[in-house]
């Protein structure tokens, strides 16, 4: 038999088990119906009118219908994206305060800064690529008159230390881009840093130095004016938007890849519904044929992965990049 008082405990379990029942299936419905009308703020790491931020703006429309709430581009500016990182990592987990995030802020530095006011494993939760961004060898062809990949590395070659590459600042992804072509052709170039993209364009147009691998986009109006040539596009699969220019790895050097990602990601411990939730609407996004077209247009390749891909390019990522910092001496600190 039962005693009064081991009826009560038992009793008492047993409302606790169901109070914890009921709190968990709450906790479940809100995450099914996230973001329930609450504002989202996507943080910014990098200027207006930046390449990330066209991205940010051309996918914003699209993610507001689909979550069915407003989103607050939240510019943060500074330090390689590395304020907007920081900011994010101690944002609370809920899913509302994310990130436009680039192969750059969670992958270049990690390996670039000595000291970082994060961890960028630990506190952050990969949620969804969205493009792949490619860069292009623009050259000045009155400066080196070559046609194609092959050319170029066999002309640099033969004149160690003549030519010298424009980036957009030292450790920038144009210039790790540069330093891993060079260790990987073989070339000895010298390495010219400008303020930004607008500077090397205008490096190159002038004559100052003979190429810069730039941003797709970037490189279209000068490509198209006819004032510089385009040998190669440094993905593995041509660029929609400038189908008649061949990848580096099919021109002149086998296997080379050296291209960025654009993604979602927030802060860490988000809950893994709610990081679904996000991972779904950008696919959505992504499935709407004049989204991808407008991405296109702009020399992106849109491209969705799940939690766990995006979770391993991550993690690809820092590994890739830390050793082409290696290789090519950069630091900022």
């Amino acid at each position: 038999m039962f005693t009064v008082s081991a009826l009560r405990r038992r009793l008492g379990a047993a409302l606790a088990l169901l109070s914890l029942a009921c709190q968990c299936g709450t906790v479940r419905a809100d995450e099914a119906s996230f973001p329930n009308g609450q504002t989202i703020t996507l943080v910014m790491p990098f200027p207006a009118g930046s390449g990330v931020d066209v991205v940010a703006r051309l996918i914003q429309d699209s993610l507001q219908k689909t979550l069915k709430t407003t989103i607050v581009i939240d510019y943060k500016v500074g330090a390689a994206g590395n304020i907007a990182s920081e900011i994010v990592a101690r944002a609370k987990p809920d899913g509302l305060t994310v990130m436009l995030a680039t192969a750059a802020t969670h992958g270049v530095n990690a390996a670039l800064y000595k000291k970082l006011p994060f961890d960028v494993e630990a506190d952050f939760t990969p949620m969804s690529t969205i493009v792949d961004v490619s860069n292009v060898l623009m050259i000045n062809p009155s400066v080196i008159d070559v046609k194609t990949v092959r050319e170029f590395i066999d002309k640099v070659r033969a004149a160690p230390g003549k030519y010298n590459y424009a980036s957009t600042g030292n450790g920038t992804g144009t210039h790790l881009a540069f330093a891993e072509f060079n260790a990987k052709a073989g070339l000895n170039m010298v390495h010219v840093p400008y303020k930004g993209g607008p500077e090397a364009t205008q490096a190159v147009l002038k004559g100052e130095v003979c190429c810069v691998f730039s941003q797709v986009q970037a490189a279209l109006p000068q490509y198209r004016a006819g004032k510089v040539r385009l040998l190669g596009v440094t993905t593995l699969q041509r660029v929609p938007v400038v189908p008649e220019v061949p990848t580096i790895a099919e021109s002149g050097l086998p296997g080379f890849t050296s291209y960025i990602w654009f993604g979602i990601i927030g802060p860490k411990a988000v809950p893994v519904p709610i990081a679904q939730r996000w991972n779904s609407a950008v696919k959505e996004a992504l499935d709407n044929p004049e989204l991808r077209q407008r991405l296109t247009a702009g020399g992106n390749t849109p491209r969705h992965e799940t939690l766990d891909q995006f979770r391993a390019t991550v993690k690809a990522d820092r590994a890739r990049w830390a050793a082409v910092v290696r290789e090519s001496g950069a630091t900022v600190d």
